[in-house]
């Protein structure tokens, strides 16, 4: 009767089983190895079990048996691992490997369960693969959309660089103008200087352009919130002097850094800050405040907030989802991105709105000591 059901364990297990001796000789092997490994029972059975293997545990498994012996040091036996299986037509497969320890009539035994793990790698490399290409056009819609924003504010732009790149051709203008005088070396001096100021000032610009509009990978470090909005709003407001909006930066001082893509952050205030200026357009009062501090001990927090004429609930709510815009020329997906970069970065945000205060705009990040001990634990 034990014989019989150990015949039918051996017919009808789904994994292969195999049991070597203490020299590596096969006794045993059933039919799902027969399909595992292409070898039939009667080309296996007797030979060293190392012809299933691929190098370099071919050639060294021999030597994990006398080292075993030896020394009694187990590297697979009783543990399990994640192996390659070599068949018979010299292809691999990944494989997981249980190896247990017996003793047959005085002799020992070893018996092996091989489970194949070719569709669970499969499925893996497909769900990485997956991610990959997700990421990718993450990346790129980022990238689009930045470079979108620049497209809509290339005549403010433009006016942006003009108007220090004029007033270092004026300066220099009157340099030498002061140069032909007697006693105006000073003056003209002094007219460089400013000349040199203005040039650098365009520079920044462009610096800060070229940075926001680069296509890039994310790159997360550790960052001062607050320099990261005074560049935003910057890049916002680039060539929009014209608007009369007043702007009330309320920065707390003392906040701790925060571990962020600084440039996809500046993606989402200027996307706030836009929208807001657009929003105020038909307002008589024109008033953009924001304002940063600490939201618990482990998030900071960053406000925008408007005096527009606020949005309808209907609107509201479902101002996140894609293709939802108040624009007449928009896509409806800025708000989305900003929600996607948020939430990537471990935050959230969200909006209220009524027709007293207008718009408000609030995203919430996590501290970097927060973010470091979450990704310690997470990490296995």
């Amino acid at each position: 009767m034990a014989l019989d059901l150990f015949d039918v364990l051996m017919t009808t297990a789904v994994d292969g089983i195999i049991v070597i001796d203490g020299l590596g000789n096969v006794r045993t092997y059933n039919p799902a190895c027969e399909r595992l490994f292409g070898f039939t029972a009667d080309e296996v059975i007797g030979k060293n079990v190392k012809m299933l293997m691929p190098e370099p545990h071919h050639g060294e498994h021999d030597g994990y048996l006398a080292n075993y012996d030896r020394t009694g040091e187990k590297r697979i036996i009783g543990i399990g691992r994640e192996v390659m299986g070599r068949r018979k037509d010299g292809s691999t497969f990944p494989m997981y490997l249980s190896v247990g320890e017996g003793a047959l009539k005085g002799e020992r035994i070893f018996v092996g369960i091989v489970h194949d793990l070719t569709v669970s790698k499969w499925a893996e490399n497909a769900l990485r693969e997956r991610e990959v290409r997700l990421q990718t056009l993450q990346t790129e819609l980022l990238h689009v959309t930045r470079v979108n924003a620049m497209g809509q504010m290339s005549s403010a732009i433009a006016h942006e660089l003009n108007q220090p790149l004029t007033a270092s051709a004026n300066y220099i203008s009157a340099a030498k103008r002061f140069l032909q005088r007697p006693d105006g070396a000073a003056q003209a001096q002094d007219a460089m200087e400013q000349a040199g100021k203005q040039i650098l000032r365009a520079g920044t610009t462009i610096r800060n352009l070229r940075d926001f509009i680069e296509k890039r990978e994310g790159h997360r470090a550790p960052e001062n919130l607050s320099k990261i909005i005074e560049q935003g709003v910057a890049l916002a407001f680039a060539g929009m002097a014209h608007v009369n909006v007043k702007v009330r930066l309320q920065l707390e001082a003392s906040l701790p850094t925060v571990f962020v893509d600084r440039i996809q952050i500046q993606q989402v205030l200027v996307n706030l800050v836009r929208n807001a200026i657009e929003a105020m357009q038909g307002s008589d009062i024109r008033e953009l405040t924001i304002t940063t501090g600490r939201s618990g001990d482990q998030y900071v927090s960053v406000t925008v907030r408007d005096s527009g004429p606020g949005l309808p609930e209907d609107v509201r709510k479902k101002l996140f989802q894609p293709f939802v815009t108040t624009k007449e020329s928009g896509m409806g997906v800025g708000l989305m991105i900003c929600q996607s970069i948020i939430q990537f970065h471990g935050g959230s945000i969200e909006v209220s709105s009524d027709n007293q205060t207008g718009t408000t705009f609030c995203f919430r990040l996590p501290v970097e000591e927060q973010l470091a001990r979450r990704t310690a634990e997470e990490s296995p």
